[in-house]
């Protein structure tokens, strides 16, 4: 055979010669030709490489006298004898004299030729018995790892298309081996980033740089309803010249790992929210905002709509045994969602008060006292959850697809429904799910009923005070008046303040202010006495003082109240004004062209202090002169210095000739805070 003749294998286009196999080189086989006589007539280079003899030195002599002992000659000779003879081929392992004087084992591969003119000769193919040993072994050992590895392994040539997959990947991917051999890796490939993985893998390819340990979570055809997670590392192969054979995969499954780690981190969140639930939820004595605060924190970690209906019964503090299967009226108090959803126009809006039949699912949640859970919504699920028919399309076109609903109890007393629906989360709600969303309710719901009873006994004081307070005191001569009551915004309870204004004879009037300590309904009911008292020694013309002496000895009669208060008797014929002050925060006058001030009075011991002599102090008070009196509700803070504050009190009147309902305004407005703790009474007076 030439050389010419010699044809190279080729691709599947026919053109291009495929490259060589690195094997052969690492191997250094051998190849030696002998005549019939046993002479050496073909000696490779891999010949000398392998026993040390040149081509020279081997060429032209007896191979067994230049390669074998003494004492194997009879051996090899009958070997070569009977392979010349028979052409059986004979393999095995021979112990060959190397030319430094060694002995080494070698691994022959013995045969007859025979050329065109029926000559005879003996071809040994030789190679290294202990290096090919270990190539044995290092294959043996790479087969049985890579078919019995619980990881999975796969090769890949530079395309990225599979030419090996064990049997672990087989089972990872639920796809039989030869359903991934000359495959594309995005064809079979389960992770959801497929285009990172083929770009990491191009990357590693590449540099030759491995990558390891990289996270992906997908599904597979063997189980497409549930996520898996695998540990992937890549690596680059190449042959000992260097040249690129393609990549290997390993792939770890790290499913269980995973859900433990997702479960310990859904774990967190939600220990996390109940935690940010105790600091947000409840920040007021408003049922409103409660329900707003549980709304907000509940999206969207739990559900991606989430509604507060409470029961119409429960928000007015009537406890009535509810039917069974009857209908059920709720108001709504707040609306969420984590997204724009046409869930929200299904929904009652916050403020609306609505009728259930006793079908629907949040009446049985209040009926039962229990959650109510549909982890798959389908329409006729939809029917009971919609208030309408119109609210169930929106519902469905919205993709609710999972529905909750929990009981919000307190002290034993259902007082309405925590509704949650899922959109965009794709998972369904769980027991978990409902346990979480049962101690969020739980913890609202005490906060709620704290709010509804507040709010009850806030109104009744509040009613009860405005009550005892005068309504529209008429126009009493020589005197523009205006007055102001606002009771306290971040207590639980009204105060026991009060202004009045009595006429009396000739034309004068009485201008009273005074603060029961204290707060609530006994409060407002002491402030009801004393002002009744009041009047009552309004009208027997006495002086102020003389009213405050007989004041106090009432009030050291009512249990442990202390009682401040400032009376004073205007008369316009001669414009005095004569003032007792027991206590109270001394009033302020301004005079159109001087600068406002506090009144110097003798402050006086409060009411109910018992055995206290009362000073009266007149003073005069001209046309357009303004005395404004007040309780300390109005400048006392917790924050800034009395002093402090009756300066700014003072600043607002720098105007005597303002009209008084301003003036009144523009002193809460600017002096009040929301937070404040206390009520305010407030009555201004200008001489006309």
């Amino acid at each position: 055979m030439t050389a010419e003749s010699v044809q190279p294998s080729s691709d599947d286009s026919g053109t291009e010669p495929l490259p060589p196999v690195g094997l052969l080189d690492v191997l250094s086989v051998a190849a030696v030709v002998l005549d019939a006589r046993g002479r050496i007539v073909f000696w490779t280079p891999q010949a000398e490489e392998l026993f040390g003899y040149t081509a020279d030195e081997a060429l032209g002599t007896y191979a067994a006298r230049l390669l074998v002992h003494p004492e194997h000659l009879q051996v090899v000779q009958t070997l070569f004898a009977e392979v010349m003879a028979t052409g059986r081929r004979w393999a095995g392992a021979f112990p060959i004299r190397h030319k430094d004087g060694s002995t080494r084992l070698m691994e022959f591969r013995n045969m007859r030729l025979l050329n065109d003119h029926g000559d005879v000769y003996a071809l040994g193919i030789a190679a290294d018995h202990t290096l090919l040993q270990r190539v044995e072994t290092d294959l043996s050992l790479c087969e049985r790892m890579i078919s019995q590895s619980p990881i999975g392994l796969a090769l890949m040539d530079p395309d990225l298309r599979f030419l090996l997959v064990n049997p672990a990947l087989e089972r990872i991917d639920g796809m039989p081996a030869e359903d991934h051999i000359g495959r594309h890796l995005r064809e079979t490939l389960p992770f959801f980033d497929v285009d990172i993985v083929e770009t990491a893998l191009r990357q590693v390819l590449a540099t030759g740089t491995p990558l390891l340990d990289q996270y992906h979570v997908g599904r597979t055809p063997a189980d497409p309803d549930h996520d898996h997670a695998w540990s992937v590392s890549f690596y680059r192969l190449e042959d000992p010249g260097g040249r690129v054979l393609g990549a290997a995969t390993s792939v770890v499954d790290v499913t269980e790992r995973h859900r433990a780690a997702t479960e310990a981190d859904r774990a967190r969140r939600r220990l996390a929210l109940i935690a940010d639930a105790s600091t947000r939820v409840g920040t007021t004595l408003e049922v409103e905002r409660t329900a707003r605060e549980l709304a907000e924190i509940a999206t969207p970690e739990l559900a991606d709509v989430v509604a507060v209906d409470v029961l119409d019964s429960a928000l007015a503090c009537r406890r009535s045994r509810r039917p069974d299967n009857g209908p059920e009226l709720f108001r709504a108090l707040a609306l969420k969602a984590a997204h724009p959803t046409m869930a929200l126009r299904a929904a009652d809006a916050p403020g609306d008060l609505v009728a259930y039949d006793g079908d629907r699912l949040v009446t049985l949640c209040v009926h039962t006292g229990r959650p109510v859970l549909v982890r798959h919504v389908d329409e006729h699920d939809l029917r009971r959850i919609a208030r309408n028919a119109e609210a169930t399309t929106l519902l469905a076109r919205a993709g609710v697809h999972s529905y909750l609903a929990v009981p919000l109890i307190a002290h034993g007393e259902v007082l309405g429904a925590l509704d949650l629906k899922r959109t965009r989360n794709p998972l369904p709600f769980d027991e978990d799910d409902v346990v979480l969303a049962s101690e969020l309710a739980t913890r609202a719901a005490v906060a709620i009923d704290n709010a509804r009873w507040f709010q009850s006994v806030r109104n009744t004081a509040l009613t009860l005070q405005r009550s005892l307070l005068p309504a529209h005191p008429p126009q009493h001569t020589g005197l523009e008046l205006a007055y102001r009551y606002q009771p306290a915004q971040a207590t639980s309870e009204v105060g026991g303040d009060w202004y009045d204004v009595i006429p009396l004879t000739d034309d004068r009037t009485a201008l009273v202010v005074g603060d029961v300590m204290g707060n609530g309904i006994d409060a407002a009911a002491t402030m009801g006495r004393l002002r009744t008292a009041t009047c009552a020694y309004a009208d027997l013309d006495l002086a102020p003082a003389a009213v405050l002496q007989h004041l106090d000895k009432i009030t050291c009669d009512l249990e442990h109240y202390i009682v401040t208060c400032l009376y004073a008797v205007y008369d316009p014929h001669t414009r005095q004004c004569h003032i007792a002050n027991a206590g109270h925060m001394p009033p302020a006058l301004a005079r159109p062209g001087q600068a406002p001030a506090l009144l110097d009075l003798p402050a006086g011991a409060p009411l109910g202090v018992g055995g206290i002599t009362f000073e009266t102090t007149t003073e005069y008070l001209g046309p357009g002169d303004l005395l404004v009196l007040y309780t300390d509700g109005l400048v006392e803070t917790r924050q800034h210095p009395i002093d402090d504050r009756l300066n700014v009190l003072l600043s607002f009147l720098d105007e005597p000739h303002r009209p008084l309902e301003e003036t009144c305004d523009l002193l809460l407005y600017g002096l009040r805070h929301p937070d404040d703790h206390d009520d305010v009474a407030l009555l201004a007076a200008r001489a006309l």
